[in-house]
């Protein structure tokens, strides 16, 4: 894993109604929490997904019923085991939608949600996975 960092550029739509925020909220804030590296979570009960979007590494804006994500412009983007926890928790909350991610060295992988669960499609350019908080695999190779 890098010492300083590893940049990442998220973009992505979910379907995540907005009366089931606040519980993906908690659960987003608790399963960070968990992963240690320092993050914890305000006690402000009333934050939103929008609130802590730069723990997963990202912009958010709700519309409606569906969260967009896009590159944090303002933050300092880079992966960690609590964005992955950030974007695992929040599974049983969304309905659907895709959520990819672009790694300063090209790599790609995304988050695919459906039935309450997720699914990682590519490797992690941070720590090697091919699923989240999976084991190291060696890059495949570009046949």
């Amino acid at each position: 894993m890098p010492a300083v960092g590893y940049s990442v550029w998220p973009s992505g739509r979910l379907h995540l109604p907005e009366s089931d925020d606040a519980a993906a909220t908690a659960a987003a804030k608790a399963a960070m929490a968990e992963q240690g590296g320092g993050y914890q979570p305000d006690a402000d009960a009333n934050e939103t997904l929008v609130d802590i979007a730069c723990e997963a590494r990202a912009s958010i804006i709700r519309d409606g019923d569906w969260v967009e994500f896009d590159h944090d412009d303002e933050g300092d983007p880079k992966w960690s085991n609590q964005a992955t926890a950030f974007y695992v928790a929040i599974a049983p909350f969304v309905r659907s939608g895709v959520v990819q991610i672009e790694g300063e060295d090209g790599a790609r992988w995304s988050y695919t949600y459906a039935d309450g669960r997720v699914t990682q499609q590519g490797w992690n350019g941070w720590d090697g996975s091919i699923e989240p908080f999976g084991d190291y695999v060696d890059l495949p190779s570009p046949d």
